[in-house]
């Protein structure tokens, strides 16, 4: 068949038979290599998309590759039941990574299984229920949560949701403190909201919020589902904002394009939790743990956090150039690392931009309507960021 008949037999196959959930853009990916990913019809395009932040160490890295098919000719699956040798060194691994402090982990197949597991151990060592979270925020799909997510459009089909959630504006200290009560267990934020818009928390916020968990005993956590695994300059983004939670929730990147999450804690705080308080039939297994020790030994080996802080600083200021030569279309840039929002105007203008940087080659994500999201691999270089900015400013000028 054409590649075109081929691409048309994938839409029929996915019309009749697969969940109508997605809004798809008109394009079948299904080769990926570094920053560059090609469609059913042979179109190479820049993958500012990176699997939404997943891919940081760029598509199909060879030592991921290599790591999968070797660990999948030998053992895929065994449960938890019994020691898995690559879950213990990839916990290892990890735990090397994280703050000081964060030295207990937990394996699971996603964000949102992170999430859960976190809001599991936050109620368990507060003995309480009740969680702060922040409007805009995005910490997953499953009801649990969801009932963290600060945005009406998610969560309204599915109410009622968990009870005692209560939700303050990120970066207001007062609303939060005024927010405590008998029955708050622990407060949960993003380091930099992803699917909000790309807001990076202001300068001393997290460490202020971490000294009120403190003065009244509450669990902090930080959902560094997106901003982690060196996306933002640095391992974690708290990392660099200098302060260290109570838990972490982890996934997108851990394993390279492979799935799986964690959820990292300290001592004291997971080992309130019970044998058998949580479990995952998948969580840790085998074959994802290979591909999570792989990725992570790339990303400290080609020193990509780094590469994130320096090319991001650059890129800051490319976007600054283009809000520049087009103010009355582009709000503001902001971004942290390799996590970059430029906010349009309006939704029509970030549409625009989004289908003129589709006809380009170049793959963009739309967020929070209007704000055009670049989450490209850590391995792309400026000579391709160059030209996705130039789509950009193209764009705006059309």
């Amino acid at each position: 068949p054409s590649m075109t008949q081929l691409f048309d037999s994938v839409v029929e196959l996915d019309s009749r038979y697969h969940a109508g959930l997605y809004g798809r853009m008109k394009i079948c990916l299904v080769k990926g290599e570094g920053s560059r990913v090609w469609d059913t019809e042979g179109n190479e395009y820049l993958d500012c998309v990176a699997g939404i932040a997943v891919n940081n160490i760029g598509h199909c890295h060879p030592k991921v590759v290599e790591a999968i098919c070797d660990q999948a000719g030998r053992l895929m699956h065994c449960s938890n039941l019994y020691y898995i040798k690559p879950q213990a060194e990839l916990a290892e691994r990890l735990v090397r990574l994280l703050p000081t402090g964060l030295d207990k982990v937990f394996f699971c197949n996603s964000g949102t299984e992170a999430i859960e597991a976190a809001i599991k151990l936050t109620r368990r060592a507060a003995g309480k229920p009740g969680l702060i979270a922040a409007y805009d925020s995005f910490h997953g799909r499953t009801l649990g949560s969801l009932s963290l997510t600060g945005q009406e459009k998610y969560r309204k089909p599915f109410e009622p949701l968990v009870p005692g959630i209560q939700f303050v504006k990120f970066g207001d200290l007062g609303a939060l403190s005024a927010a405590i009560n008998d029955e708050t267990a622990g407060v949960i934020l993003e380091p930099v909201q992803g699917e909000g818009g790309i807001i990076p928390a202001l300068p001393d916020y997290l460490s202020s919020v971490k000294e009120i968990c403190e003065d009244n005993g509450l669990v902090l956590t930080f959902d560094e589902v997106q901003t982690g695994m060196g996306r933002t300059g640095s391992f974690l983004a708290c990392q660099q904002l200098g302060t260290t939670p109570h838990i972490v929730a982890m996934a997108k990147g851990l394993g390279g394009g492979f799935p799986i999450g964690a959820m990292a804690a300290s001592s004291e705080v997971m080992d309130k939790f019970h044998p058998s308080d949580h479990a995952s039939t998948f969580g840790g297994n085998p074959l994802a743990c290979s591909a999570a020790n792989a990725a992570l030994k790339v990303l400290e080996e080609e020193d990509l956090p780094q590469r994130a802080h320096e090319l991001g600083a650059w890129a800051l200021e490319e976007m600054e150039q283009i809000k520049r030569n087009h103010p009355d279309l582009v709000k503001s840039t902001r971004g942290l690392g390799l996590m970059l929002g430029i906010e349009m105007a309006s939704e029509e203008v970030a549409v625009k931009v989004f289908d003129d940087c589709l006809r380009e080659g170049i793959l963009v994500n739309r967020t929070a309507g209007k704000v055009i999201r670049l989450v490209p691999p850590l391995v792309v270089t400026k000579v391709e960021l160059s030209r996705a900015f130039s789509a950009i400013d193209r764009s705006l000028s059309g």
